[in-house]
Parts: C-alpha cells; sequence; structure tokens
C-alpha cells in the first residue's frame, strides 16, 4: 500500500510510537508498505515549532525532513493539481494542510492515514483508529 501520513501520525511514528494503535504500527512497519509525508506536513510543522505554539512538534522542519527520509519515508511535493484539487474537498475542515492533505491523498491516489476522525470520513479508502 501507498501511505500518505496525517502529519500528527508522522511525528508520532517517529518521536511517540506508543500513540499508534496496534493496527496502524503494524501498517507503517510492513516493508510491502510505502509511506509519504506531504511538503504540507514539514510546513505544518515548521510554523508551529517556530512559535512553538503546539509543544506536540518536537522537532524542526529541517529535522523533521532528515528523521522522516531516514525512516524510509518519501516527501511527497505540492503540486499544482493538488493545489487546485483542494476546491473539490468538500469537508467541515477549514484546515488548509488538512484540505491539501486530503486533494493529494485522491489525487495521487494514496491511503491517508490519520487519527482525525473528520478527515477518515472523508473517504473509505482512509486508514484511522
Amino acid at each position: 500500500m501507498n501511505l500518505l501520513l496525517d502529519t500528527h501520525v508522522a511525528i508520532w511514528a517517529i518521536s511517540s510510537p506508543e500513540m499508534l494503535s496496534p493496527r496502524v504500527a503494524a501498517i507503517l512497519k510492513d516493508p510491502d508498505n510505502q509511506t509519504y509525508i506531504s511538503a504540507a506536513s514539514i510546513w505544518e510543522i515548521s510554523i508551529k515549532y517556530l512559535v512553538g505554539r503546539d509543544k506536540a512538534i518536537p522537532f524542526s522542519g529541517y529535522e523533521a525532513i532528515r528523521h522522516f527520509t531516514n525512516a524510509g519515508s518519501r516527501i511527497l511535493d505540492i503540486s499544482a493539481e493538488h493545489a487546485a484539487a483542494t476546491e473539490r474537498v468538500v469537508t467541515p475542515h477549514a484546515d488548509p494542510f488538512d484540505r491539501l492533505l486530503i486533494a493529494q491523498a485522491i489525487t495521487e491516489p494514496l491511503i491517508l492515514v490519520t487519527r482525525d476522525s473528520n478527515i477518515a470520513a472523508y473517504s473509505p479508502t482512509f486508514i484511522t483508529w
């Protein structure tokens, strides 16, 4: 499976794996699965780390790139098609990062792994717990 990790899932996979469900942890460890981290997640981490607003962000955007790639994840760049696809994302979620992740998952296609039930409700192929 090709998996796009929501920002919090990507962070937990690196710094707090106990926050993942056993099912999700097994999916992420499966060598047949490829994980992707959106450039939007790197951007979100960088912003939150810089302002110190979110104590759940344990590393900078630059450190995140290193951690994620060392763990075998690929960074998914944001394309013009991804940006345009956000206009088709009809969701109560106003968060632009979440909207972009949904658009990327649908456009590529990738299976989005998230703890956010509002995001997971968007598609039956998304994984949550």
